[in-house]
């Protein structure tokens, strides 16, 4: 998927492929209480915001994003149905986006990682249409969408970025169209992990050693494909020498051949 969100973390690289419950959120102080937490500083700011920023539109950014919430593993940053009132830059850690079928079956449509967005799936209804689900401990900042909406109006790259943020949802969402449409299992499996190694080496880390934060399971989920399936494709590409894995640690061993499956 050309954008299609994975979930990982660095142990040492985006090609084809909040029911905000205060007993699942920590609040943390605003930005203007502590420096570490200002959008100006983030370690993370490249990666989310737009780099052509003046210092004093900074500074007014610093003052839209009001707050970060840490979320628990497991616990939900919104619920399909909440109210939509703000975006989230994901901080640290990693989320799921899944919407729940009538028979209570769960499917996986997303994993983002530090640096990219959630929460654009409430713009166009004004409400939440998947739940975001903490796939470890995390942090998100919380970017309230009116005022976002006024600094648009101001200033044009916020404007275009924020564009983009939405061009890059639907071409997620097509991505996912062709994966699941066109691609044998081994091939989303590929692209898949290709996926996840783009976007960690758009951040400056190893394209070619990560943890998945996510289970086999949740990864057929997304794939559309069975555990066992999933697993299945995991050793094919272990015994081909294009990956190893050791757990959620992944290896790229050859990442042209990984490219080509």
């Amino acid at each position: 998927m050309s954008s299609a969100t994975a979930c990982a973390s660095v142990t040492s690289n985006t090609p084809p492929l909040a029911h905000l419950g205060y007993a699942d959120i920590a609040f943390a102080p605003s930005p203007a209480a502590r420096a570490g937490t200002r959008c100006s500083t983030c370690s993370m700011h490249s990666a989310c915001m737009p780099q052509q920023l003046t210092p004093v539109e900074l500074t007014r950014l610093d003052t839209i994003i009001c707050s970060t919430h840490l979320v628990r593993r497991g616990a939900s940053l919104y619920r399909a149905g909440d109210s939509f009132e703000s975006i989230y830059a994901v901080r640290t850690g990693c989320f799921k986006t899944v919407v729940m079928h009538r028979d209570g079956h769960e499917q996986v449509t997303g994993f983002h990682i530090a640096g990219e967005p959630l929460g654009l799936d409430g713009v166009c209804s004004d409400e939440h249409n998947c739940d975001a689900i903490a796939l470890e401990d995390s942090t998100v900042c919380v970017i309230p969408f009116h005022l976002l909406e006024e600094m648009c109006h101001d200033v044009k790259s916020m404007q275009q970025h924020v564009h983009r943020m939405m061009s890059g949802e639907i071409v997620r969402e097509s991505g996912l169209m062709m994966l699941l449409g066109t691609m044998s299992a081994e091939q989303r499996v590929a692209a898949f992990l290709m996926n996840v190694s783009t976007r960690m080496k758009a951040r400056g880390y190893s394209a070619a050693q990560f943890n998945l934060r996510m289970t086999r399971e949740e990864i057929g989920s997304f794939l559309g494909l069975k555990l066992e399936t999933v697993s299945r494709m995991f050793s094919k590409l272990q015994k081909q020498g294009v990956v190893d894995t050791n757990g959620k640690q992944i290896t790229i061993l050859d990442g042209e051949k990984l490219a080509k499956v």
